[in-house]
């Protein structure tokens, strides 16, 4: 027997970050998780951070992410790396030190991420 049951919604609005926030952000990727020289393209970092804030917020499953973010594989093995690297946590703590002083909205606060 099957369930066509539409997905559930998780409730939570589609992130995307200002281009000013991805500015921010951007030079830590950089220097941190610079694009590979060989072997499979990465994902787009940009989309792949708003596809994590967004999983932070909603507490959606990685397979339940929207369709506007990249595949939902490649963003879980990014946020694995980024983790690993110590690189999710200065791009979060940037977000939300732009959010805390009231300079951007939208992205943060996305903190306790920690074990997802």
């Amino acid at each position: 027997m099957t369930h066509d049951r539409p997905a559930r919604q998780w409730g939570a609005p589609i992130t995307r970050l200002s281009d000013e926030q991805w500015e921010q952000v951007r030079p830590v990727l950089e220097k941190c998780d610079p694009p590979r020289r060989i072997g499979r393209k990465r994902v787009d970092p940009r989309g792949a951070l708003e596809a994590i804030i967004y999983r932070l917020h909603s507490g959606c499953t990685w397979n339940t992410l929207p369709k506007q973010y990249p595949d939902d594989s490649s963003v879980h093995r990014t946020y694995q790396r980024w983790q690993r690297l110590g690189v999710l946590d200065q791009l979060l703590d940037i977000l939300e030190e732009r959010t805390a002083s009231g300079s951007e909205t939208g992205a943060g606060p996305v903190r306790r991420h920690r074990g997802i």
